[in-house]
């Protein structure tokens, strides 16, 4: 077996880990018909994902005309609610990512889970799915207190600390990522298969995988 550099390997959740964006392409419509806008094709939401579930919905107002903030905070809460009752409808993992997270389990490498979602849906998705107990730590866009989500690199810190604080590196598929990635000093593998809101070659990150099944060999690479 190759040696290994990383202790610890941390990931993104939507779009690295997860095919979520029709779970919450729906949450994004339920709210957007509730508000009287019309919904968006579910497609279109992989353009949306990133930010978290706010900025999502916030960009979809956007696009069509926007509106005041105290009718868009309620308007969030239900689009929270819906989600929160149906976010493993169609979520899945990508392909290979329940082979590779078990290699890495064999080598015995710490993974952590590094998201903007917040911490009781990602906990609620990954062990809905039979994946949450894979990970040391799962850290949402809300652990970290107000503010500290990526692109800032408190959270990708903190998921370091709590792998036991050796070699890390991080995977993800956007900007959020890699500048998260880039601010905590830990190489940054980007999922080209993901959400990307770049192109993947130009997000900046140390490697580029294609599929998950690439993982273990562009880490090695590292």
């Amino acid at each position: 077996m190759t040696d290994f550099r990383f202790s610890a390997v941390g990931f993104d959740l939507d779009g690295t880990l997860l095919d979520t964006y029709r779970d919450l392409g729906m949450a994004v419509n339920h709210a957007l018909e509730l508000g009287g806008f019309k919904p968006v094709p579910v497609d279109s939401s992989k353009d949306l994902i990133g930010g978290g579930a706010k900025i999502m919905l916030a960009r979809a107002v956007e696009q069509q005309g926007g509106m005041p903030e105290d009718e868009f905070k309620p308007l969030y809460k239900e689009m929270l609610k819906y989600y929160a009752a149906n976010n493993a409808v169609h979520s899945r993992p990508y392909p290979g990512v329940e082979q590779a997270l078990e290699e890495l389990a064999a080598r015995g490498v710490q993974m952590a889970v590094v998201t903007n979602k917040f911490e009781e849906f990602a906990t609620g998705v990954l062990a809905t799915l039979g994946l949450a107990d894979r990970f040391v730590t799962i850290i949402g866009g809300d652990t970290m207190g107000k503010g500290n989500a990526k692109p800032k690199p408190d959270a990708v810190i903190e998921a370091r600390k709590r792998c036991g604080g050796g070699s890390f590196a991080f995977v993800g598929d956007s900007s959020y990522d890699v500048a998260a990635a880039k601010g905590a000093d830990v190489p940054v593998v980007v999922a080209a298969y993901g959400y990307c809101d770049m192109a993947p070659h130009e997000l900046g990150g140390d490697a580029v995988i294609e599929r998950f099944d690439q993982l273990l060999p562009a880490l090695e690479r590292l």
